[in-house]
């Protein structure tokens, strides 16, 4: 591959100054366009709005399935291939490039943006849900069999997989922007493909895509965290878990992650994810220890073992007759990780500079699925054995009512200092929101910038308020129905993207290795 050429973004002749925003044309104009439109028509007609979104989910993840499912598979298969190949002695910023952050940093900020919220919203409730609905045709009166396919099934929607389409996003953006001088911004990865025009309008296409990817994978997660956050605080303070509630939280937690945008990275986004992962640490050990401590711990080997064990017909879409799981839980998650991509890829990749790529996706892959399978061990564990072996139901009640925004404070209440632990819980909830916003509105800004890492301030401010916004109109047009369609929406488009950026990589690589 020739060095590709990047006089176009250096003159800036896309970008122009508008009331202090280094506006991108016409990505920046096109996208806030149509959200600012998006928010408003949602508003203006919620009942309309939670109708079109409940008839599109379904109809996505029934019909598109195959797609969902084939490039998931396609993103283990190709990482996997890299960390074996001599691809991998690659290093992102050049052969005498030094990494920007420790370890500690780098696994604490990747891991906040990536899973904060959702292993909070999910933890405790999907083990119990698959326990109690288990897959692939096991039976529910084998409690064992369903304990062991419902904590495979877990892990196997928060390992590889999750990882693997982050992880390709990532190393893309870091291989293309550290190695040949290009912006970091979702269109450099297709140098090797479209050339030049990636200045044009192709570029102009897959940027736009990748900023709706983002603004509605963030959304889903924020309308998580608001649901989560609402339903604890009421459980512990009494506060109304009303539509108004959860609107109003939105609005603090961006009002706080503006103030982080605000901060920079290295003393906003950075702090807070250290800060948080300090703080999930503490409560994840102190589950183990005060929890059924052996149970988690042979929990843990055997579930990884499980998984190992299960992830083939887990990851196969045909003949299967458990298409409830296969719909309602798998191609959801495939499509949201999609869409959540280009938020957690461009942040990853940023704090990437000086890694090999083997070692970037050993790292990338690895030790965050082994903290998933920990986490859930541990959580899940927990709130299955207290089922199991002393009949607690609290939790399977939340499964049984659809009230999952409970789980997490249900297992708790058995467990000392249960008050506590479940105020350390929302805190969690609340940074994960925060850190998640924060992060998210810097890398719609970069995209929307041109790859600039220093666009103005009023920019980042802009996209971090619509962030809120459109998990408002979301939560007020249908709920988590609603922002799950959204997700899966953007994230359909998105996977062709990210099968050509895999074909990108692979040809850029050969030809810095050759």
């Amino acid at each position: 591959m020739h060095k590709p050429h990047t006089i176009d973004y250096e003159v800036g002749q896309d970008n122009v100054q508008v009331l202090g925003l280094d506006i991108h044309n016409p990505v920046f104009a096109v996208s806030s366009a149509l959200i600012v439109g998006f928010v408003a028509f949602t508003l203006m007609f919620p009942e309309g709005a939670k109708s079109f979104f409940g008839e599109l989910r379904p109809w996505l993840t029934s019909t598109f399935d195959w797609l969902f499912m084939g490039v998931a598979n396609i993103f283990v298969l190709f990482c996997l291939y890299l960390i074996v190949s001599p691809l991998g002695r690659v290093r992102l910023g050049g052969p005498d490039a030094r990494p920007d952050y420790s370890y500690g940093g780098w696994f604490a900020m990747l891991f906040a943006a990536g899973m904060g919220i959702g292993l909070m919203f999910f933890g405790v409730l999907e083990p119990v849900y698959h326990f109690q609905n288990p897959p692939l045709g096991v039976s529910g009166d084998d409690q064992q069999a369903a304990i062991a396919i419902g904590m495979a099934a877990t892990i196997f929607h928060w390992g590889l997989h999750p990882w693997a389409i982050y992880a390709v996003v990532a190393l893309a953006l870091a291989f293309f922007s550290f190695n040949h001088g290009m912006p970091l911004t979702i269109r450099s990865a297709f140098f090797p493909l479209i050339g030049n025009r990636v200045w044009r309008w192709p570029g102009h296409v897959i940027d736009t895509l990748a900023v709706f990817a983002t603004l509605f994978g963030l959304a889903t997660s924020l309308g998580f965290g608001a649901e989560q956050a609402i339903a604890g605080l009421n459980y512990l303070f009494g506060v109304p878990a009303t539509e108004v509630s959860k609107v109003v939280l939105i609005l603090v937690i961006t009002g706080a992650a503006l103030a982080s945008v605000v901060a920079g990275m290295d003393a906003g986004v950075k702090r807070l994810s250290e800060i948080n992962m300090v703080l999930a640490l503490l409560l994840l050990l102190f589950v183990i220890v005060v929890g059924p401590t052996l149970a988690i711990l042979g929990g843990f080997f055997s579930g990884l073992g499980n998984y190992l064990a299960d992830i083939v017909p887990l990851s196969n879409w045909i003949g299967r007759a458990d298409t409830d799981f296969l719909h309602g839980w798998t191609t959801f998650y495939w499509a949201w990780w999609i869409s959540w991509s280009p938020f957690v890829g461009m942040f990853i990749a940023r704090v990437s500079r000086g890694r090999t790529v083997r070692e970037f996706l050993v790292c990338v892959l690895l030790i965050p699925t082994l903290v998933c399978v920990l986490w859930m061990s541990a959580f899940g564990g927990t709130a299955v054995h207290q089922y199991v072996a002393t009949g607690y139901t609290g939790v399977v009640d939340t499964v049984t009512n659809w009230t999952p925004e409970l789980s997490l404070f249900k297992m708790l209440e058995q467990l000392p200092l249960s008050q506590l632990l479940s105020a350390i819980g929302i805190v969690l909830v609340l940074v994960f929101f925060v850190t998640s916003s924060d992060s998210g509105s810097l890398v719609i800004d970069t995209i929307t910038a041109g790859g600039k890492l220093d666009a103005p301030v009023p920019q980042r401010v802009f996209w971090a308020s619509f962030e809120g916004l459109v998990a408002i109109a979301l939560m007020l047009g249908g709920g988590l129905a609603s922002l799950q369609a959204a997700a899966i929406a953007t994230g359909f488009p998105f996977a062709i993207v990210l099968v050509l950026m895999c074909y990108s990589v692979l040809r850029g690589l050969q030809d810095d290795a050759g």
